[in-house]
């Protein structure tokens, strides 16, 4: 809408309707918060709320009474409206990520002062009222037609204490830390990083490397590293194999990649006979703290496995079903992403997408509800589920995003995290031990300590039944 055009009290009518649509994201709720102060736990603190930490559940009312305001300011009346108050009731609550539709009504016209009284409701995507009430206003009595204000981006610049992904490395530290080999740690990145995650008590690290390079490189950037253990090794091809020796003798628990490339370190590894192989194909998953999304968002295979045939697929899966679960988050729903949502033999994706709904149908896959194939946008928005008139547990609300190639992954999360510096975990399984892959231009902080906790929490609590529970 280019123009903002009122509707006169003479124009108006008992009756007359105008309507709104929003999904609440959580920046929504935080941008509300910044310009209220309305600091609210029931609205911002997960565990206050006695929710589960990875979904924000809000009543939040004035939220909803904003949403109204715009309605009433912008179509009916429209420009020139005076607020003069309302009575809301709020009904249930609405939850991050839910599409809420905002209708107003004229239900009585008092010619003395102008004054319109308005039947005001917001009705969730499951078609229950969460508010009702009425609101009174004075109707402009001249024709008004303005340019719509072009709004200016905001981008929220997250503390660091507030993110997810702080909640999970929070919850590592009370664990014993993990004795983990660090490979080639040669670049500021990987030592620096190594050090600050085993300062935070979320590793202990054995740095298997070129030792003179490991040491200078130390000198040079003020790392202190006299009391951790150093493998000396010849060349990058050792500092891997002694690695693989160090799993074996059961030396070390988890695998972190410094300056070597991703297949100079899983070559060996997934060799048949030497390497750290198991019955399960490796795979590599992206746990990521999305601040518009309503949750942690799971994505794979976006590193390893290039063009995965369908049982490769339904080991990607396994696995990440298998690292939510741990996490003690219950069932994951699980997307299985292509091009579009219905099947079609011309995309084998598609094909696959639905070949391994029904495995999971069969048992072949355990632990989560699948769909696929889902396009990218049905899965993540269920108004464009809607739109496209899919019925699914899944669309709209996916926790695993099943990508179905490495191109399509690793594009999807690069450009989520180089436009819109979006912050995640990335970790290998299906070997012996967990494998920290972050790239190799990530930053010490966030992103390596997020990798290390994940990497902690899943391999503390493999094979406790009930997983780890962040509320207990």
């Amino acid at each position: 809408m280019k123009y903002l055009e009122n509707k006169t009290f003479d124009e108006i009518k008992i009756g007359d309707e105008a309507k709104l649509s929003r999904t609440l994201t959580r920046q929504d709720i935080e941008l509300f918060a910044i310009m209220s102060q309305d600091v609210n736990p029931a609205h911002l603190d997960d565990e206050y709320a006695k929710s589960d930490m990875f979904h924000e559940i809000i009543a939040h009312g004035m939220w909803g009474g904003s949403l109204i305001s715009t309605v009433l300011g912008t179509k009916l009346p429209g420009p020139g409206t005076i607020y003069l108050g309302q009575t809301l009731k709020f009904l249930k609550p609405v939850r991050t990520g839910d599409s809420v539709r905002i209708s107003v009504k004229v239900i009585n016209k008092q010619d003395k002062n102008h004054i319109l009284t308005l039947e005001c409701k917001c009705i969730n995507q499951d078609n229950e009222e969460v508010i009702t009430g009425e609101a009174t206003v004075i109707a402009p009595t001249k024709k008004i037609k303005v340019k719509r204000t072009i709004l200016p981006g905001i981008e929220l610049k997250r503390d660091e204490k507030i993110t997810l992904c702080s909640r999970i490395i929070a919850s590592a530290k009370s664990l014993s830390p993990l004795i983990t080999a660090v490979v080639q740690p040669i670049d500021e990145n990987s030592l620096v990083g190594a050090v600050e995650a085993a300062e935070d008590n979320l590793i202990i690290p054995i740095l298997v490397g070129e030792e003179a390079k490991i040491k200078e490189l130390a000198k040079q950037v003020g790392a202190n590293i006299s009391k951790y253990k150093i493998v000396s090794a010849t060349d990058e091809k050792d500092a891997v194999l002694k690695t693989i020796d160090l799993v074996k003798k059961g030396r070390v628990e988890a695998i972190m990649k410094g300056k070597i490339h991703t297949d100079g370190l899983l070559g060996p590894i997934v060799a048949k006979e030497s390497g750290l192989r198991t019955e399960r194909r490796i795979s590599h998953v992206f746990v990521l703290d999305v601040p518009s999304y309503h949750k942690l968002l799971f994505l794979t295979d976006a590193a390893i496995n290039i063009s995965p045939t369908l049982s490769d697929k339904a080991d990607i899966v396994q696995n990440a079903i298998d690292l939510f679960q741990i996490l003690g988050l219950g069932a994951p729903k699980v997307a299985i992403i292509s091009a579009t949502e219905t099947v079609n033999e011309k995309m084998p994706a598609t094909i696959d997408a639905a070949a391994l709904c029904k495995m999971s149908e069969r048992g072949q896959i355990k632990g989560g509800i699948l769909d696929g194939p889902l396009a990218f946008d049905n899965a993540v928005s269920k108004e464009a589920a809607k739109a496209k008139g899919i019925v699914s547990k899944v669309a709209g609300d996916a926790d695993i995003f099943v990508v179905p190639n490495i191109e399509t992954g690793n594009a999807l999360y690069k450009q989520m995290r180089y436009m819109f510096q979006i912050e995640g975990a990335g970790i290998v399984l299906g070997a012996q031990v967990p494998i920290i892959l972050t790239s190799r231009a990530a930053k010490p902080g966030v992103t390596r300590k997020f990798s290390c906790a994940l990497s902690l929490l899943y391999t503390r609590y493999k094979g406790n039944q009930n997983g780890l529970h962040f509320n207990s």
